[in-house]
């Protein structure tokens, strides 16, 4: 156990070449657990190829490594705060880069669903705990703001980034090449991060409740499952019974937060005014976020016709806009912008974008892209905002478990939306299909593509046209809901952001009593 040796950085000091050094080194890790999200896309045939994984096997290898992260940021980012933020950084970097050579070199598909869950247990940490981290080393809130719009700007883009790494290492490399460019950065932060990054942890943390962990992931867990196969498979008994008993433990786990003495996450962090519309807000953005990528990749690929190395080039370019974002939005509130209104209007910008994908037709390549990247660009600004209000709202000596809420909320968040606008537009596609196709050609677009692919020609092309009109239609279905509700969000920000004041970062009182900042040591 290390020993504090001085405090933090006094309140509002300007961090230095070391700290923005320090947020360089940050940002790859970073990087890397984003992709991993999105990296399988292209590297999954020839996976499939040596390994022969059933198709069981192939959605585990595919889903586990989310299902893991988003399981697991509560009590990572509760254990950050206990042991040490930059103890578990290093940590889960270890792990992470131990399970990207297990899963490179995996000899079976059990093996690397295996490694697969180990990277999920290695993102868990490292997420919550740079984000905790950044909130130590920027004391400034402009200088703050301006580090958590690099960290939203990064977790987006190492999305779409993502699965173009994957196209074109296994274009050139072996499928396990995807995994092996994760190493450089891990070995880099651990290298440099012990010299580069402040300890930090709360002071006063109690004794960790063992018996949250299980509830925390017997309340996610079942919920995540059941609301990311609904778009795919619709409302089934078992999916909906999944979300019923993960909501259950849910409620369990929120029973033992409030009444156990040394809870995992403290219920006083919502008692601090902008921290609960934080969280929700953020859960509405990666809602808006996650529904939209669901239309527009597939649009890229089935209704374009592109292939997926061109599709995923193609989705990159509206990328380019989201890195603009969040610098502007933190500029314009350092510069007296009230935060209510920034927040607002990157709602009403992403509103605008769902608004562009609600006229497109089945030949939009510009319109989509264009509609995509206003979104993003909305989006991202919001994200930005809220990362920043709620661990300003928050003591240091909380920040890992804020940040792990603000996480874990945005994982339910992507995947409601995909769920509910999915929903909606596969109900659209589903009207405008033929009633005489085959059973195929109504569950999804890639099914009737492929049917029609087998049908001499005319009524091949017919099945096509229709088809690919049928999902544009369910597209357009599915924008115009995501217009009606990021604009209730921009006047539901505009209302509850109205009086919210961050608190001083060097005075906020802890949720149960008064606490300093995190020491330094």
């Amino acid at each position: 156990m290390t020993n504090p040796t001085h405090d933090t950085a006094p309140p509002n000091s300007l961090a230095g070449r070391r700290e923005w050094t320090a947020l360089g080194v940050l940002m790859l890790p970073l990087l890397l657990v984003s992709m991993d999200v999105s990296v399988l896309y292209f590297a999954i045939p020839a996976i499939s190829a040596d390994l022969a994984p059933s198709g069981t096997q192939q959605l585990w290898i595919f889903d586990i490594y989310a299902f893991v992260l988003a399981g697991l940021l509560m009590t990572m980012g509760s254990l950050g705060d206990r042991i040490g933020r930059r103890k578990l950084l290093l940590l889960g970097a270890a792990a992470f880069g131990t399970a990207s050579v297990l899963a490179a070199y995996a000899n079976s598909a059990e093996t690397l669903i295996a490694a697969r869950a180990l990277l999920g247990v290695g993102g868990a940490t490292l997420m919550p705990s740079t984000m905790a981290i950044i909130r130590t080393m920027f004391t400034d809130p402009g200088q703050r703001a301006k580090a958590i719009g690099m960290w939203s700007g990064v977790m987006t883009g190492g999305i779409a980034l993502g699965s173009v790494m994957s196209g074109v290492l296994v274009e050139y490399f072996w499928w396990g090449s995807v995994f092996l460019v994760n190493l450089p950065a891990m070995v880099l932060l651990l290298v440099l991060g012990p010299f580069l990054l402040p300890e930090s942890r709360n002071p006063e943390p109690g004794r960790f409740d063992l018996l949250s962990v299980p509830l925390s992931l017997a309340g996610v867990l079942p919920v995540i499952y059941g609301i990311k196969e609904i778009p795919s498979e619709g409302w089934n008994v078992r999916y909906v019974v999944s979300i019923t008993v993960g909501l259950l433990f849910a409620a369990l786990f929120v029973h033992r937060q409030r009444t156990t003495k040394s809870p995992l996450i403290s219920p006083a962090l919502f008692r601090g005014r902008g921290f609960a519309p934080a969280v929700v807000l953020n859960l509405v953005s990666s809602f808006a976020m996650m529904g939209s990528a669901f239309f527009t990749t597939q649009y890229l690929q089935s209704v374009l016709g592109k292939s997926s190395m061109a599709a995923a080039l193609w989705a990159l370019l509206p990328t380019v806009l989201v890195g603009v974002a969040a610098p502007v939005s933190a500029q314009l509130v350092a510069k007296g912008v009230h935060r209510a209104h920034v927040v607002a209007a990157g709602f009403a910008l992403g509103a605008c974008g769902y608004a562009l994908l609600a006229f497109a037709g089945t030949d939009s390549l510009w319109l989509v892209l264009a509609g995509a990247g206003v979104l993003a660009s909305g989006i991202v600004t919001v994200m930005s905002q809220m990362m920043d209000l709620a661990l300003g709202t928050v003591p240091v000596a909380h920040s890992g478990s804020a940040a792990s809420l603000l996480e874990t909320g945005a994982e339910f968040g992507g995947a409601l939306g995909m769920a509910v606008l999915g929903s909606i537009g596969t109900a659209v596609y589903r009207h405008g299909i033929p009633d005489g196709a085959p059973a195929a050609a109504h569950e999804t677009l890639g099914g009737a593509l492929a049917v029609a692919g087998q049908l001499p020609g005319d009524a091949g092309r017919a099945l096509t046209a229709a088809a690919r009109e049928a999902f544009t239609h369910g597209m357009q279905a599915a924008a115009i809901a995501g217009t009606v509700l990021l604009l209730a969000a921009a006047v539901l920000a505009a209302v509850t952001l109205r009086k919210v004041a961050v608190r001083d970062p060097a005075t906020a009182a802890a949720p149960e009593q008064a606490v300093s900042d995190a020491t330094t040591v």
